[in-house]
């Protein structure tokens, strides 16, 4: 049996982000319980040279909404990168779900072929099949990024485990 492009992209997509939102809404609760400045954990790293948190956030809804985007042949929404409190990162989660909600299964599925180029002009451009990019570039940068935002505030003390990063499907 075989998968839909749509099955093995925004479904995953979605839950993902839900799972992000509710972490950083228990984050915002830890920093509020212990007395932690929000801005400490929103600009929490792993290391020096990793995006903070607020940074992780913002990739993900990139990825998300770009992968939706590429893989339906539509233009990826442009979200101005100006988000520093718990409040405004969920903000664009919610509008990254909103506009991954309004793509439809038809206009996904059959997109394994489809010619997908990511960083477009930049010395780094790659360009893709659908099937290939979703499965080699697309989730797993996506991924990347949400379980870094996720080891951000597990390693900050967040009580979070597997079940706050799987979430609900």
């Amino acid at each position: 049996m075989s998968i839909s492009m749509y099955a093995a992209s925004v479904p995953l997509l979605k839950q993902m982000l839900q799972s992000l939102d509710a972490l950083l809404g228990k984050a915002e609760v830890h920093a509020k319980e212990k007395k932690i400045e929000p801005a400490a954990l929103l600009q929490a790293r792993l290391y020096p040279n990793m995006f903070p948190l607020v940074r992780q956030v913002q990739i993900a809804s990139d990825n998300a909404k770009g992968v939706a985007a590429r893989l339906a042949g539509i233009d990826i929404p442009s979200y101005a990168d100006t988000e520093q409190t718990f409040e405004e990162l969920r903000a664009r989660i919610a509008k990254t779900l909103d506009f991954i909600n309004a793509v439809k299964p038809e206009q996904i599925n059959g997109s394994e072929e489809r010619h997908v180029v990511v960083y477009k002009g930049a010395p780094y451009e790659k360009q893709f099949h659908g099937q290939n990019y979703l499965i080699h570039f697309g989730l797993p940068n996506f991924l990347f990024h949400v379980t870094t935002a996720y080891a951000i505030l597990r390693h900050n003390g967040v009580e979070i485990g597997k079940d706050d990063f799987i979430g609900e499907f």
